[in-house]
């Protein structure tokens, strides 16, 4: 299949630049995968849509406040995006501006609370960055460090929260898991009222989730890699589910891909942990997931692949033309889709 198979023309000003105040207050599309049929509802409605015996799986990622504003020693500002902890004080960083980030290059934060080194350059242009401080490095990064909102979104973000899930625990993402911006406290005591089993799984989003497909094939195209978690309670919840004939409910792209990276064939679960690259996209066979929360995908990005392998191609592009129609609002802090 060719990349611009997936492609949809979306007004610019569709682009969600802030979120709701209310996050369960955004709409609803929701898409029957077989028959294409459509109901546009609102988010806070999803309790009607789950059964009881049907699990909802959440990623538990936390977004950590990964850009940093600095000075190089010699002068001049600098800013550094964490991309990966490598241990040992050291991470892969997005470094600009580039060239002025050598290797040798001693590195400033706030008022000398965090210093740095750039030891090496790695393939793609990223730099190793060794940080020198004193206390718990992530309690120094919420001091210094500011939210990394991806770059369709041009809006200062006045609370930090809201670029985080209510269920949030385990820092390590460069980007929101945006399906799960939507749940409030109360709108998942409401599910779990209804009968329906509650689970995490952890998989931390790199900023490839953004990276275009520039292959003209969608098969050549080569998928980043992101750590991911499956705890032991949501391998035995997840199994339990599927042998009593109930629904995996996944929420977001993160989930499904992290349970369809671990799932045995028959769609049960044991407790893993490691790298993923799994590219779901029209032909794969879902072991595992039987419906989706998601948010509006970009044009041709490997999301509207995964949510188009899981619905097929046209029934998903229907929807997001639709949705164009109606002026949903699109991406992270945008609107939302249930797909079953």
């Amino acid at each position: 299949m060719k990349t611009s198979d997936f492609y949809f023309d979306l007004p610019e000003e569709l682009i969600a630049q802030t979120p709701l105040e209310r996050r369960d207050a955004s709409r609803l599309l929701c898409l029957d995968r077989w028959s294409g049929a459509r109901e546009h509802r609102i988010f806070s409605e999803l309790p009607e849509l789950l059964h009881p015996g049907d699990c909802l799986v959440m990623n538990d990622s936390r977004v950590l406040p990964a850009r940093l504003m600095g000075m190089r020693e010699t002068g001049g500002v600098v800013e550094a995006l964490l991309l990966r902890d490598l241990g040992g004080g050291r991470w892969e960083c997005l470094t600009r501006p580039g060239r002025k980030t050598r290797p040798g290059t001693r590195l400033i934060f706030g008022n000398g609370e965090l210093e740095a080194e750039v030891l090496e350059v790695v393939e793609g242009g990223n730099r190793i960055v060794e940080f020198k401080y004193e206390g718990i490095f992530l309690e120094v990064l919420e001091r210094l460090g500011k939210m990394p909102l991806p770059p369709y979104i041009k809006v200062e973000l006045e609370d930090g929260e809201r670029y985080q899930t209510v269920y949030s625990k385990e820092p390590g993402s460069a980007a929101a898991p945006t399906a799960g911006l939507h749940f409030t406290k109360e709108l998942l005591a409401r599910i779990a009222d209804r009968g329906v089993r509650e689970c995490f799984v952890t998989l931390h989003v790199g900023l490839g989730t953004f990276r275009p497909v520039k292959a003209e094939d969608i098969e050549e195209h080569e998928m980043h890699s992101e750590f991911c978690i499956m705890p032991e309670e949501t391998a035995r919840i997840i199994t339990e589910t599927k042998r009593s004939g109930c629904r995996v409910v996944c929420v977001g792209t993160t989930s499904c891909r992290t349970v369809e990276s671990f799932a045995n064939e028959d769609g049960t679960m044991d407790a893993k942990s490691g790298w993923t690259n799994i590219f779901i996209y029209p032909g794969y066979r879902f072991k595992c997931m039987d419906a989706l929360v998601t948010n509006f995908h970009l044009p041709e990005s490997t999301l509207i692949m995964l949510v188009s392998a899981f619905a097929g191609r046209e029934n998903v592009l229907a929807a997001y033309n639709e949705a164009v129609r109606e002026k949903y609002r699109f991406f992270s802090f945008g609107d939302a889709m249930f797909i079953s």
